[in-house]
């Protein structure tokens, strides 16, 4: 598999590629499945997140399929009662903003994501031996964000209260939320993955030293968790140029690179090269925009980005995964995510 090639040090047979999102609103044969079904029922249906798991890969030839799933299904599973709304993301009914809140977080059984492990097996029996299947999970400081502020928001003012305000139950509330991440996880290892992600899409937020002391122990359990599996253990977030050696450090095999820092300068702050580091490869990082401005712009993007992949890897990077710095957005048309891999394959 050539992502796991890049992932582990060794020679890929082709340049790996995968993007974030790639199941989803991109592509009009995903928009025709999910047109009279939610996102919520959908990702616990095990047909349908196999055929929309699939999607992308037949189409595109990308050398990953990521599990069709939202980072709220461990949460919904557990039993918090909360809704994906259309336009808006994760809606929580009653937010935890107190003790007593927090302890009457469920923990999550196992068989409650039986949906999510009955997909993974579906999938193993359809995708190319060359094809990795990656899983994946919200990290516990992106999970607990929606659980405060009750939704998506933009300052995470009530997040960033209670994380310096009363930290003994903030550390409460991320070790609750860490145990379901870590339940989640080994639930789709146990089941087959190639590959885990491990998404603090909203770390980008804090300050390196907020990230050190809140979020990083809490993160690190997770990894350590899942470490015996064998499997690349990817850890990515937006706006986490200036957290990227912090968030190397707490064990991550691929770090994944936004849009905003070229991939050479990712992987020097990631410590790629230092022998008194742990090896790493990295992920990323076109920016998504780029797949909506014509075949030129996106091949000169591409080549730029491959050239820094290069000069990462030959500065001690163990690899180089091509992706987005974040999800393809809904507007972008499918034929130009074909035509990025047809070029990165290629170039």
């Amino acid at each position: 598999m050539p992502l796991v090639a890049a992932a582990t040090g060794q020679l890929p047979a082709r340049r790996p590629v995968w993007f974030m999102r790639q199941a989803g609103r991109s592509l009009p044969e995903y928009r025709e499945i999910r047109a009279s079904r939610g996102m919520l029922e959908s990702c616990f249906d095990p047909e349908l997140v196999c055929e929309i798991t699939l999607q992308p890969v037949r189409r595109h030839d990308t050398d990953a399929a990521i599990l069709f799933s939202d980072i709220v299904v461990p949460l919904r599973a557990a039993g918090i009662d909360l809704d994906i709304v259309a336009g808006t993301g994760p809606v929580i009914a009653h937010p935890v903003r107190t003790a007593s809140d927090v302890a009457a977080l469920p923990r999550l059984d196992r068989a409650e994501v039986g949906a999510v492990t009955a997909a993974i097996d579906l999938l193993l029996g359809e995708l190319p031996d060359t094809v990795a299947l990656i899983g994946f999970a919200g990290a516990p400081f992106t999970l607990a964000s929606y659980l405060i502020e009750g939704g998506p928001s933009r300052t995470y003012e009530r997040t960033k209260t209670m994380m310096r305000a009363d930290p003994q139950l903030w550390h409460q509330l991320m070790g609750a939320l860490t145990d379901i991440t870590i339940g989640f996880l080994q639930a789709q290892l146990a089941a087959g993955v190639d590959a885990v992600q491990l998404f603090d899409s909203w770390a980008g937020t804090l300050s390196e030293a907020e990230y050190l002391a809140y979020v990083a122990p809490h993160s690190a359990r997770v990894l350590a968790e899942v470490a015996d599996s064998g499997v690349p253990r990817i850890h990515f977030g937006v706006g986490t140029g200036e957290l990227l050696g912090a968030m190397t450090r707490i064990g991550a095999d691929v770090i994944g690179v936004d849009w905003r820092i070229p991939l050479d300068v990712a992987a020097q702050r990631a410590g790629c090269g230092d022998p008194a580091a742990r090896p790493v490869a990295i992920q990323g990082n076109l920016d998504p925009t780029a797949l909506m401005a014509g075949d030129e712009v996106i091949e000169r993007e591409l080549r730029r980005i491959l050239g820094e992949g290069e000069r990462a890897v030959a500065a001690g990077a163990r690899g180089h995964i091509v992706n987005l710095g974040h999800g393809v957005l809904p507007n972008t048309e499918a034929s130009a995510i074909t035509r990025a891999v047809e070029l990165i394959h290629t170039l």
